[in-house]
């Protein structure tokens, strides 16, 4: 193969068979660069987007995953949700030992009691969930309520701190 003919990164050579009649004559080479398609090229730029903003998503990355983990565990073990009922009240009972330990007031108190309640509604959505299916009655809205509204924290905690 010649320097000419030698195909290069993203380029694809084509070979044509010899056509009949013609004995004596050369194939035909025909060099075809590669184009990446348009669904390729946005594919792509939301990769990149997304990985680039990866610490910025953590949340609705960590909602995905639950949504998943709730759904096998529907799938496999739908009693799996009677176990999780009790840890919904950890977060709460996390709130009475910090204001025991540690009172706050103000904007402090403000963001332990949102924190909790986001949680122990997200570790309720999990338990329901878990039980009934993820996509079951409200708890898909349910699902996306929170994770806006974790998501949404998420973003002025990042921002002030």
């Amino acid at each position: 193969m010649s320097s000419r003919t030698r195909g290069a990164a993203g380029v694809h050579t084509v070979r044509i068979p010899r056509q009949k009649g013609r004995r004596g004559a050369q194939p035909f080479v025909v060099v075809v660069p590669e184009h990446p398609s348009l669904t390729r090229e946005a594919a792509s730029a939301l990769g990149g987007l997304i990985w680039r903003s990866r610490r910025a998503l953590a949340p609705t990355g960590l909602a995905v995953l639950a949504l998943i983990a709730a759904g096998l565990l529907h799938a496999i073990a739908w009693w799996s949700g009677l176990l999780l009922a009790p840890v919904a009240a950890g977060p709460l009972a996390w709130l009475l030992v910090m204001q025991r330990r540690r009172p706050a007031a103000g904007s402090v108190l403000f963001w332990r009691i949102g924190v909790a309640l986001l949680v122990t509604l997200a570790l309720v959505w999990l338990a329901f969930a878990a039980g009934f299916g993820p996509l079951a009655g409200a708890l898909e809205l349910v699902w996306l309520l929170t994770l806006l509204a974790a998501q949404t924290a998420w973003l002025i905690v990042r921002r002030t701190h």
